[in-house]
């Protein structure tokens, strides 16, 4: 599996490298904004992006990974620890969100989650009455025969509210089972991940009810 690694720290790259690579992964690099778009191709498994970059933010690289490798798995790692900062990159599509100064074990330990989330290939689908088919193998998502692109997140929780078969998830609930009990996020970035998912699920998106001070459940009219 191959990781860009976007960082324009050159300490830090060369630490994040060794770890990965240790770790048995093929590594690429991006000193800057502009360079990490150039090395963006199928070939990547993943990506890890620092946000305060020259030449293109981080964000920037964001929306661009978005727009033309839209399943792409993003790891953000940044100095910017404000909870607004934090539910930014987890909209513009962010899968994962590490704050700086971090474990580079941890850092590794969370490439390896969300890989695990992007690699499953059991070959199931799960499908609503209303039109939405999940392709659990090939992680894709359809809506009245239409692909939508969803993010690596966006669809696990998309997945984990249908297969409750109308139950009331809660948001704890959801981190855990989506990214494990150790994830280190607010409740609030779910319903960016909520917010997210019912516009591009365009008409369905009203399935996903709000439970107001518990959770979320899918059901359709």
């Amino acid at each position: 599996m191959k990781i860009l690694i976007v960082e324009d720290d050159e300490d830090i790259r060369t630490l994040i490298r060794y770890h990965l690579s240790a770790a048995g992964f093929e590594i690429d690099e991006a000193a800057d904004g502009e360079k990490a778009v150039e090395k963006l191709d199928g070939s990547l498994s993943l990506v890890v992006l620092d946000l305060m970059l020259p030449r293109l933010s981080g964000l920037e690289v964001l929306s661009a990974i978005r727009k033309d490798h839209p399943s792409l798995p993003v790891i953000v790692t940044s100095a910017l620890t404000e909870e607004n900062d934090i539910l930014t990159a987890l909209e513009r599509g962010a899968d994962d969100y590490v704050t700086k100064p971090f474990s580079p074990k941890i850092l590794v330990a969370r490439v390896r989650s969300v890989l695990r989330r992007t690699e499953r290939n059991d070959g199931e689908q799960v499908a609503t009455d209303g039109g939405i088919i999940l392709d659990k193998g090939r992680r894709e998502c359809f809506v009245s025969g239409t692909p939508v692109s969803l993010t690596a997140t966006e669809f696990d929780i998309l997945r984990s509210l249908i297969e409750a078969d109308g139950r009331v998830m809660r948001r704890t609930e959801l981190i855990e089972k989506i990214k494990g009990d150790d994830y280190p996020v607010t409740e609030r970035s779910v319903d960016v991940q909520i917010a997210s998912l019912r516009k591009k699920l365009g008409s369905m998106g009203k399935g996903i009810i709000t439970v107001w001070g518990i959770g979320y459940r899918y059901a359709e009219e």
